[in-house]
């Protein structure tokens, strides 16, 4: 029998402010991803783990997000929404949707995943670790590919959780990539719709209290951070590759190219008119966005605001 858990909040709250001006258009786990919002895609990366009964909590935009998740009925999943205001924070998020997480559930084990990644990471074998080792919080970590772009953390002999390191540092360390199994009561003591957070506020006490309250399961997963419009037109072209079409993502619904336009490795987001003799190459263009006739841009987003179209590079 599957060790993972039957429930999972996925956490889309945030305000997305590194994927602007993209997120002037939809949250940010809207934003397509070789032409599928990133929460579908990690919906569907649950659902086949079974894990189908999930929470997403909703601040920025939010009817971009249930536009695209609706109800979760054609992903197989049942999806209900926890809304805040103000954001709640990675703490505060999980201890306001507490309710619906818990309501009806065998269970106070859920998994917790971050809504801007793209993982592989082998949820069953976490799940299983998670179990055995009696912690409060399992992370699912790799070791740190990029200390100079991305904060650390910091493990011992055992992989239990030591500390963590900030962006820069030159101690050795691993890489969060988004997926967690928690325990419930972590954020049962918290003050509802007061904003918290995990690796900046409770995690360091549960560390600070019990050795191995908080472990790692390390692996070498792959994972795609969307945290950037460049991040997320390069993961784009990624998946498209992998799918044998190289170099042409899947645009979105009812997007018209003129003929003699030329879009090269761009993603098209919905109702995106390109005019006649216009050239984008290497571009993210969101919702409505009419590029005109002979409009030249490379390595833009490109995004409708009001009546003007603004454009910001990559």
């Amino acid at each position: 029998m599957s060790a993972v858990p039957a429930r999972a909040l996925v956490l889309t709250a945030g305000l997305g402010t590194r994927l602007q001006p993209l997120t002037l258009a939809r949250a940010k786990a809207a934003a397509p991803v070789d032409g599928e919002p990133l929460a579908r895609r990690t919906i569907r990366w649950l659902v086949g783990h079974g894990v189908r009964d999930l929470v997403l909590n909703l601040h920025h935009k939010p009817e971009s997000i249930t536009g695209s998740v609706g109800d979760g009925e054609d992903l197989g999943a049942r999806v209900r929404y926890s809304w805040e205001s103000p954001v709640l924070g990675s703490a505060g998020g999980p201890r306001h949707a507490l309710p619906l997480l818990l309501d009806r559930a065998a269970s106070r084990t859920f998994v917790l995943v971050n809504g801007d990644t793209l993982t592989t990471v082998d949820l069953p074998s976490m799940a299983e670790q998670h179990r055995r080792s009696g912690a409060l919080v399992t992370m699912a970590v790799i070791p740190n590919p990029r200390p100079d772009k991305y904060g650390g953390v910091l493990l011992d002999a055992d992989h239990a959780v030591t500390g963590f390191t900030r962006r820069g540092s030159a101690e050795p360390s691993f890489h969060f990539i988004g997926p967690q199994i928690v325990e419930a009561d972590i954020f049962a003591p918290l003050e509802d719709r007061v904003p918290a957070e995990t690796v900046v506020g409770i995690y360091p006490k549960l560390i600070a209290a019990r050795r191995g309250a908080v472990m790692g399961f390390v692996s070498d997963a792959a994972f795609q951070d969307i945290g950037t419009p460049a991040d997320l037109l390069q993961t784009s072209l990624d998946l498209a590759a992998a799918d044998g079409r190289p170099d042409r993502p899947r645009w979105g619904r009812n997007a018209r190219v003129d003929p003699s336009a030329r879009v090269t490795r761009s993603e098209l987001w919905d109702d995106v008119t390109v005019g006649a003799g216009a050239v984008l190459t290497e571009c993210v263009v969101a919702d409505g966005v009419e590029v005109p006739a002979g409009a030249v841009y490379t390595r833009c987003a490109l995004v409708r605001t009001s009546s003007t179209l603004q454009a910001t590079g990559l």
